[in-house]
C-alpha cells in the first residue's frame, strides 16, 4: 500500500513524500507522485501516531475494572482521536484490585486484541504521598516495596513499564533503583519531595515526571519543589496534562518550552468517563466521581480534580493553538518523546523506513481524517 500527501511529518518539516507500507511497517519512503497512490490525502497533513502513557481509560471502561472486553473495546476506538499506542493506567487499590487490572491487561496482550498497541503497563500508585495524592484513594495508598512491586509485575507478565511513586517514601532508594535496573520507567509523582530529594531520585534512576504541576509541591523562587526540579533537569521526562485547564495554556506555553523538543510528554490522564454521555454514575479507586461543564472530572462534592476528558488530538491542538507552542515541540510531546521514554523509539515515533506504519491524517483543524495502525486504517472511509 503507497500513501501520500504533500505535508508528510519527517525529520521536523512537512514534505511531499509517499509512504509505501508492507507488513504493518514503512518499508520505504519516495518523493510525491514517485509512484501511483492506493490514497492520495492531498494538503493533508501526515503525522506520526499519538502514543498516550498516562491514561486510565475511556468509553466507560477503567484500567482497575479487569474486564477484558472494555479493554478491547478501548483499544479499538481509541484511534478516532490519533491515538496509536498506549499504556493503560491503573489508580491506586488494594492488592486483589491491583493484581487483577494488570493481569487482565496482560491477558488482553496474550490473547490478542485490534486498534492501538498496548506498549505495556502504567502503574500509578499505590505508593504515593498523602499530602499530594489528589483523588487517589488514600485507604489503599501503601509503602513502597520491592517485594510487593514484583508480585505485581509477575501478574502483568513483565509488562509494568512505567510507575509513578513518591521518593521520599522509597527508603534507600529501593524500589527506584530495582525498576531502573529491570527496565521499568520510574516518574516522580504525587509526591511531597523537595527539589533535592528529586535531583537524588533522578540520580538513582528516576527518569520522568507525573502530570507536572499537579500532584507535586509547587515552584517558589527559594524551594523549587517538583516543579522546579522538572523544569531544572533537562535529562528528565516530564508530563503534561494538556486540556488547558489542569495547566494554564500560559502554564502550558512555560513547560513545553522549557523543556523543550526532545524531553515533554502530553498525556490525557483520561478516565472512564471520557467519551461518555453527561449524567451517569462513575468511580474512581472506588470513590465517587462527577464531569463538570469544564470537561473535568472531580471527587464528587468537592473541587479536586480526578482526572481528563481530554481527546490527545485536542491536547496537540490546545498547546499549538491557544498554549502557542511551536509545532515540533508539541507534536514530539505527543510522538517519539514518549517513545524514547519507553525505549521504543526505533520503531514508534517516526515516519521513518523500518518504523511501524502508525500514522494519523490530520485536519487543518485537528480532528482526525484516518488512523493508520501498523498498516491498518481504523476508522471509515
Amino acid at each position: 500500500m503507497i500513501l501520500q500527501s504533500k505535508r508528510v511529518w519527517t525529520s521536523g518539516l512537512f514534505v511531499p513524500l509517499q509512504l509505501e507500507i508492507e507488513g504493518g511497517r514503512i518499508a520505504r519512503v519516495l518523493p510525491y507522485g514517485a509512484r501511483t497512490p492506493d490514497q492520495d490525502y492531498g494538503n493533508l497533513r501526515l503525522i506520526p501516531g499519538l502514543i498516550d502513557v498516562h491514561t486510565h481509560g475511556c468509553y466507560g471502561f477503567d484500567t482497575n475494572d479487569a474486564e477484558p472486553e472494555g479493554l478491547r473495546h478501548w483499544m479499538r476506538h481509541i484511534p478516532e482521536e490519533g491515538v496509536t499506542a498506549i499504556l493503560p493506567t491503573t489508580v491506586t487499590q488494594m492488592p486483589d484490585v491491583l493484581e487483577a487490572a494488570v493481569a487482565n491487561v496482560a491477558r488482553v496482550v496474550r490473547e490478542g486484541y485490534e486498534g492501538a498497541e498496548i506498549l505495556g503497563i502504567h502503574f500509578e500508585g499505590p505508593y504515593l504521598d498523602m499530602e499530594y495524592k489528589g483523588a487517589q484513594p488514600p485507604e489503599a495508598i501503601a509503602v513502597p516495596s520491592v517485594e510487593q512491586f514484583c508480585r505485581y509485575q509477575a501478574k502483568a507478565e513483565g509488562l509494568i513499564r512505567y510507575i509513578t511513586l513518591a521518593p521520599e517514601h522509597d527508603q534507600e532508594h529501593a524500589l527506584i533503583r530495582y525498576c531502573a535496573a529491570h527496565g521499568v520507567v520510574v516518574s516522580i509523582g504525587h509526591s511531597s519531595a523537595t527539589f533535592e530529594e528529586a535531583v537524588l531520585a533522578a540520580a538513582d534512576g528516576a527518569r520522568s515526571m507525573t502530570h507536572v504541576y499537579n500532584g507535586m509541591t509547587p515552584l517558589h523562587h527559594r524551594k523549587p519543589g517538583l516543579v522546579g526540579a522538572a523544569l531544572r533537569l533537562r535529562g528528565i521526562y516530564g508530563e503534561i496534562i494538556a486540556d488547558g485547564r489542569h495547566s494554564h495554556p500560559a502554564v502550558l506555553h512555560q513547560f513545553l518550552t522549557a523543556k523543550g523538543p526532545d524531553f515533554s510528554i502530553i498525556v490525557s490522564d483520561s478516565l472512564r468517563v471520557k467519551a461518555c454521555p453527561p449524567g451517569g454514575h462513575y468511580q474512581l479507586g472506588g470513590h465517587d466521581i462527577e464531569v463538570g461543564a469544564d470537561g473535568l472530572a472531580r471527587l464528587k462534592g468537592t473541587d479536586t480534580i480526578a482526572g481528563s476528558t481530554l481527546r490527545l488530538n485536542q491536547g496537540l491542538r490546545i498547546a499549538v493553538e491557544e498554549a502557542m507552542v511551536p509545532f515540533e515541540i508539541a507534536l514530539n510531546a505527543c510522538t517519539v518523546n514518549p517513545a524514547r521514554c519507553l525505549g521504543v523509539d526505533n520503531r514508534k515515533g517516526k515516519l521513518c523506513t523500518g518504523y511501524d506504519a502508525d500514522l494519523v491524517v490530520l485536519e487543518d483543524d485537528y480532528r482526525i481524517r484516518q488512523t493508520y495502525c501498523r498498516g491498518r486504517a481504523m476508522l471509515p472511509s
